[in-house]
């Protein structure tokens, strides 16, 4: 069966409806244009659907919230590690399966029955447009596969800090692609990880505060030439350690398109 894109959708904004288009414009180190998931960064810049899959499911193109619907892909194919490459050279790099969620519950009767086939997210790693009714191909095993466990993204994503560089919270859940939700998340993470095996100290939170359960964590961003200044509260009396983030946030654009 010919690989084709049967259809496209875009989402601009929080609470806006999906909308379909004949196509799309795909951004290497973005995303898709004018897409509310365009992110450097993320692993989910892209949501692509067997539309072989929703049919089975009974449920209408575009309300998996997915951006691209695809037919004829072979299931040993759609899978994380795999290079999806189009007819007008835009390439997609395969990341992992989007996790069912609250917002989709609705349209089937479970989300257990939709476990693998809400389809599986992307990063653009070559620019152009796509369209509907165009083909493509699919070479399996091109990338290192991405673990669908969101703690293995996070001690794949933490160990790649440099030294003299520092990422927050919220950069965090950006990189290993999870919901904002997992602000919650990322303390218990910490706590389970090993500083010795990790760089546990280049963590701050969301604010650029050090951690208060980072042993050392002063002692270890100075020795890097990182500058750790005090801010005073004078409402709470207590004063917090923090880092200026614009001199040592470290941001890697390419860190999934390669």
């Amino acid at each position: 069966m010919a690989l084709s894109i049967t259809h496209l959708f875009t989402k601009a904004k929080p609470g806006s409806a999906m909308v379909e288009l004949k196509t799309l414009n795909l951004k290497v180190g973005h995303g898709i244009e004018g897409d509310i998931n365009a992110d450097p960064i993320s692993p989910r810049q892209v949501l692509i659907v067997s539309y072989e899959d929703i049919l089975n499911l009974s449920i209408k193109p575009g309300e998996l919230r997915e951006n691209i619907v695809v037919t004829g892909i072979e299931f040993d194919n759609f899978i994380s590690g795999s290079l999806v490459t189009f007819e007008s050279g835009a390439a997609i790099r395969l990341t992992f399966h989007c996790e069912p969620c609250k917002r989709i519950a609705h349209l089937v009767e479970s989300l257990k029955s939709i476990q693998g086939k809400r389809g599986i997210l992307g990063v653009v790693i070559k620019s152009g447009k796509i369209q509907v009714g165009s083909s493509f191909q699919v070479q399996a095993n091109k990338f290192p596969a991405l673990s669908e466990n969101p703690y293995q993204r996070f001690l794949n994503f933490i160990i790649k800090i440099p030294t003299g560089k520092v990422v927050t919270y919220k950069q965090i859940i950006k990189g290993i692609g999870v919901d904002n939700s997992y602000l919650r998340v990322i303390p218990t993470y910490l706590k389970k990880t090993s500083a010795a095996d990790y760089p546990l100290h280049r963590i701050l939170d969301s604010k650029g505060h050090l951690i208060d359960y980072v042993n050392q964590q002063k002692n270890k961003l100075e020795n890097e030439g990182v500058r750790v200044v005090f801010e005073a509260n004078l409402l709470s009396n207590l004063n917090k350690i923090s880092v200026d983030i614009k001199d040592y946030l470290w941001e890697d654009n390419t860190i999934y398109l390669k």
